[in-house]
């Protein structure tokens, strides 16, 4: 007969998941981040660079969307990566008042060192496991983030960044049968006759 849940059990595993994240975001994507940008480039212009480069034709509602961000903040941080020469603007032929963004060059050459290093380092940790202890801890994650997000208020409404930042796919979308936000927002905005317009 399986043991019960108790209380400490969930608070160890809480404890645990906290420490992992925190982990994760301090120290091994801040150290990545800081050894190919020498700390000029924030994790949220990082992840906003990494959008530019999946795809050109991007706008600044698809960035706001991911970022979680009004239109007014994403794009101000598109202004800053503009002025680094990162990533570009170009006007649209629907409304002049409206552009997509997309990586520049350098941009792209950027996000691909930060691959190699985040690559790099994680073998260091990463090697200490088994392809299958790994693959399980993925899943269990998984599994554990799409129960603790349908118990949100707006399941639906929160963007997990999957799909742009680290996976080609987003699997919550198998997992827990929701919707992809942050596609969803972007085919609106496609078929919207009104386009996003610049906030600066």
């Amino acid at each position: 007969m399986p043991k019960a849940i108790t209380t400490k059990l969930k608070r160890e595993l809480l404890s645990s998941a906290h420490v992992f994240a925190s982990a994760v975001r301090e120290v091994f994507e801040t150290a990545v981040l800081n050894e190919v940008a020498g700390g000029k480039l924030t994790s949220v212009q990082l992840k906003l660079l990494y959008l530019a480069t999946r795809a050109d034709g991007h706008t600044i509602g698809d960035a706001a969307a991911l970022l979680g961000v009004s239109n007014a903040a994403a794009s101000k941080t598109v202004e800053k990566l503009v002025r680094r020469k990162l990533i570009q603007r170009t006007k649209t032929w629907e409304d002049r008042r409206a552009s997509r963004i997309s990586a520049t060059a350098a941009g792209r050459l950027l996000v691909e060192e930060y691959e190699v290093a985040r690559h790099k380092m994680a073998a260091a940790f990463f090697n200490q496991l088994s392809a299958q202890e790994l693959r399980k801890t993925s899943e269990l994650l998984d599994r554990l983030a799409v129960a603790i997000l349908s118990h949100g208020a707006k399941p639906d409404e929160f963007c997990l960044q999957c799909d742009v930042y680290y996976r080609e796919n987003c699997r919550f979308e198998a997992l827990s049968r929701r919707k992809c936000f942050y596609k969803r927002s972007r085919r609106n905005r496609q078929a919207s006759p009104a386009p996003d317009h610049d906030e600066t």
